[in-house]
């Protein structure tokens, strides 16, 4: 009988629990350096995204989400196949800690370097392509300020909303991080990654460390003044774009978001169902 090209459920849940113990005793050098590498591989999908998302036409709305989800899914495609180390799959740990072979303090020696790793990636990638490339002086800059101004409103309610839009995303991101490894070749991992990745983009859901692109990138797009102009804000709204509001109404409501539809509904669900399920059934 030919092999199998995949894992299955049962033999994908099993993996990760050894994933998640290396990754939690990896080199905190490693973890860093792969985690800027993660950075600015979402920071890449995130400006090319940017880039397709200029100059629609309001009538193509829905074509224009799905060709963003199509072009954004090559950030995750950089992070698992050449290798980095990104937060949002790192939910995933979880598994081995539910299982046993992991503390609550090893996931957090992983998380908490990769998150600020992947941040430094993104910041660093934002300010190359704004201030030295200069590719954010004109209708893409204009573009990249309204996708961030749109992430950092202070409206009632918009973090409850952003939370539960940072759930929904991280919970397909982290499917798309088990297709990929589930699958045995290049061409499945592509296609692993691809539905999934362009259905949480299309959909609306909110990713932190592709925000950690975006939000910076508008930051630093807002020193163009043709940028601004195309825009149509004014002072007062531009004034709400800032590193401060970055954090209050947008990273640390998607955080907590992608940690629950990851490392919960993802991670401790799949556990119950494969790992634990294969244990009780050899007892």
């Amino acid at each position: 009988m030919p092999e199998k090209g995949f894992l299955t459920p049962a033999e994908l849940a099993n993996e990760f629990v050894g994933v998640g113990v290396k990754k939690a005793q990896m080199p905190l050098s490693k973890l860093l350096l792969l985690g800027i590498l993660a950075g600015v591989y979402i920071g890449f999908a995130s400006h090319l995204a940017t880039v397709v998302g200029t100059e629609w036409g309001p009538t193509l709305f829905g074509l224009k989400q799905v060709m963003l989800g199509a072009v954004f899914s090559v950030g995750l495609m950089l992070v698992i196949i050449p290798g980095s180390e990104l937060f949002t799959g790192n939910n995933l740990m979880t598994v081995a800690l539910c299982h046993g072979k992991l503390g609550f303090g090893g996931i957090l020696r992983n998380w908490v370097p990769v998150y600020f790793a992947n941040l430094i990636g993104s910041i660093i990638l934002a300010w190359i392509i704004a201030s030295a490339s200069g590719l954010l002086d004109g209708p893409i800059g204009a573009t990249a300020i309204q996708i961030a101004h749109a992430k950092v409103l202070a409206e009632e309610g918009h973090n409850y909303a952003f939370f539960f839009r940072g759930i929904c995303c991280n919970f397909l991101v982290c499917i798309a991080v088990m297709m990929a490894i589930a699958a045995k070749d290049i061409t499945g991992k592509i296609l692993g990654i691809f539905f999934p990745i362009m259905a949480f983009v299309a959909s609306g859901f909110e990713h932190c460390v592709a925000n950690m692109y975006f939000i910076p990138a508008g930051i630093f797009a807002k020193n163009f003044p043709d940028a601004v102009v195309r825009t149509g804000y004014d002072a007062v709204e531009l004034s709400a774009l800032t590193w401060s509001t970055m954090w209050s109404n947008n990273l640390l409501s998607v955080t907590l978001g992608n940690i629950v539809g990851g490392a919960i509904f993802v991670g401790v669900v799949y556990y119950f169902l494969y790992v634990r399920g294969a244990e009780e059934a050899d007892n």
